[in-house]
């Protein structure tokens, strides 16, 4: 009995320090900025509506020097309209969070897990982005465009403007009438870092001393 509980003990801590090593280094996001945009049938900027929801927290993990994912979570009860004002934009802010579109009392929080990168050459962004993301419980497998510089252990992910199918995310007017005048894609675009960025030389400000 006490050999069976010694080498329950032993595989316990090993799997402890495996866990430790899959990542030796975690980095909080600092700066984050994340805009989208709904469209009518007949896609016109006139018949667009576009906003901001925001970051509750991220973070990018490190194997050594090797970036080896992120973890994103959204906070789904920010999400506002930006594009009218007043009462049109306190009507249209509490329908996106009403059970018509994204019911933020039950599904408070959206999250993007970052599996991997891949450089790009000969293009207008420099990598695709893979991951995951989960909206109202539903996880699907996306990739976009995206400008990414790494130095060291900061990182800066710049998105291209890209497009997710709500109805993927049971994101639709309960009246199907409403609904039929509402495109399927919404798109969505990002910017977040770990640090300061130095627009000029497309690196991280470096700290004073």
């Amino acid at each position: 009995m006490k050999r069976l509980l010694l080498f329950a003990m032993v595989c316990v801590s090993m799997s402890f320090v495996f866990a430790q090593k899959k990542g030796d280094k975690v980095v909080k996001v600092t700066s984050s900025e994340i805009r989208w945009w709904g469209y009518k049938v007949v896609k016109t900027v006139a018949s667009s509506h576009s906003g901001t929801v925001k970051l509750k927290s991220g973070k990018f993990t490190f194997d050594k020097t090797v970036l080896v994912d992120g973890e994103f979570v959204i906070d789904m009860k920010s999400i506002m309209a930006g594009d009218v004002s007043d009462e049109d934009q306190v009507k249209l802010t509490d329908d996106l969070k009403s059970t018509n579109f994204f019911e933020v009392k039950k599904f408070p929080l959206a999250k993007f897990h970052l599996t991997k990168i891949i450089p790009l050459a000969n293009s207008e962004f420099n990598s695709t982005v893979y991951g995951d993301i989960t909206i109202k419980g539903v996880r699907k497998t996306i990739t976009f465009p995206a400008n990414v510089y790494i130095t060291q252990f900061t990182v800066v992910i710049e998105s291209a403007k890209f497009s997710l199918n709500r109805r993927d995310f049971k994101v639709f007017y309960q009246s199907s009438l409403k609904d039929y005048f509402i495109k399927n894609e919404m798109d969505i675009q990002f910017k977040l870092s770990t640090a300061v960025l130095d627009n000029e030389n497309r690196v991280p400000v470096k700290k004073k001393k």
